[in-house]
């Protein structure tokens, strides 16, 4: 759990628990109006200050009509319909659904992470008196002669000038069976030297290399969204700043042309209907399914580089494999 989830769970206590507590106290000690008004704003800003925050940043960049918004002017209007205890209720629930979705998308980064550590932290170069010297991958230039310890990863891609052995290329390829390597064989960065040691003269610099373009696919597979993806950010686009407007036609027109229409009644119902109408779980719930299950893949060792493969792999129906490695351990 990262430092940040931590904090959000403690407010979410905090918050909770204060809230029953003046729960219970408000059904036994009546306290001045001012003092009740102070003691509940405490809970509401523990646990919604960042939502607030958010809302106010996105009016000055004019972003307005967005999830922390709506959440604000609904609760805002709570706490001025005096109803303190649902105003923090509703920004408790939003974050908890919040944390549950940071939650889920940390899980699935750490699994596609652990699947997809194959780049190496430094390569062997000789230095002039032929001692070797562990620098940066990125600072190796093209021609430079490394050197690759069994065990080791190999830096970037190249050719063997010097040795044999054989590598693991398992993370790349997805072989299980070890891969024979000598002199003049071309190698890939991200394999494991698995016994000899072996020289390599660099054809590629490590940002052109094959680890670090299969790291940038990983790294930006959620550019590769699916068509429903796609739908439902342009759905939240007109359907948010739709539900502002029929909320305030809600508390205005009513008292206006209904006779013994009383204001404050439509106020608190069109504030209840900016809630119910938040188009926050819908707008999360598609794109946190996909990466979830991108997520749920690599704990079993597929990687699925962007949600569009992973809604094209649930409509196939026969798959066909070249290599036997790919589905299997080698052992027939």
């Amino acid at each position: 759990m990262s430092k940040k989830q931590k904090n959000v769970l403690w407010r979410i206590i905090v918050s909770a628990v204060l809230i029953v507590c003046l729960t219970v106290l408000g059904k036994f000690i009546t306290l001045n109006k001012y003092i009740w008004l102070v003691l509940n704003l405490i809970p509401y800003f523990i646990i919604g200050y960042d939502i607030l925050k958010k809302a106010v940043k996105g009016i000055f960049k004019g972003q307005v009509f967005d999830e922390n918004f709506l959440m604000a002017v609904a609760t805002v209007g709570a706490i001025g319909l005096k109803s303190f205890d649902e105003a923090t209720a509703v920004m408790l629930f939003y974050q908890i659904g919040e944390w549950f979705q940071s939650y889920a998308v940390g899980k699935s980064r750490k699994n596609i992470t652990e699947l997809m550590d194959i780049r190496p932290d430094y390569a062997n170069v000789e230095d002039e008196d032929g001692n070797l010297e562990q620098v940066d991958p990125d600072e190796v230039e093209i021609g430079t002669i490394i050197v690759v310890k069994p065990g080791e990863k190999v830096a970037i891609d190249g050719i063997v000038v010097e040795g044999s052995s054989t590598l693991n290329t398992a993370a790349l390829t997805g072989e299980s069976l070890p891969r024979e390597v000598s002199e003049n064989d071309e190698v890939i960065s991200g394999c494991i030297n698995m016994t000899g040691l072996l020289k390599i003269k660099t054809t590629k610099e490590f940002g052109e290399s094959t680890v670090s373009k299969i790291l940038d696919l990983v790294e930006n597979a959620s550019s590769q969204k699916a068509s429903v993806e796609n739908f439902i950010t342009r759905f939240a686009r007109y359907y948010t700043p739709a539900v502002v407007f029929l909320a305030l036609a809600i508390a205005v027109l009513p008292p206006l042309l209904v006779d013994g229409a009383v204001f404050s009644d439509w106020l608190y119902r069109a504030l209840t209907f900016l809630v119910i109408s938040c188009p926050c779980a819908l707008v999360i719930s598609v794109p946190l399914g996909f990466f979830g299950g991108i997520g749920a893949a690599s704990r079993s060792g597929i990687l699925v580089k962007g949600s569009n493969y992973l809604e094209a792999l649930a409509a196939t129906e026969i798959a066909v494999f070249d290599k036997t490695g790919t589905l299997t351990k080698g052992c027939f």
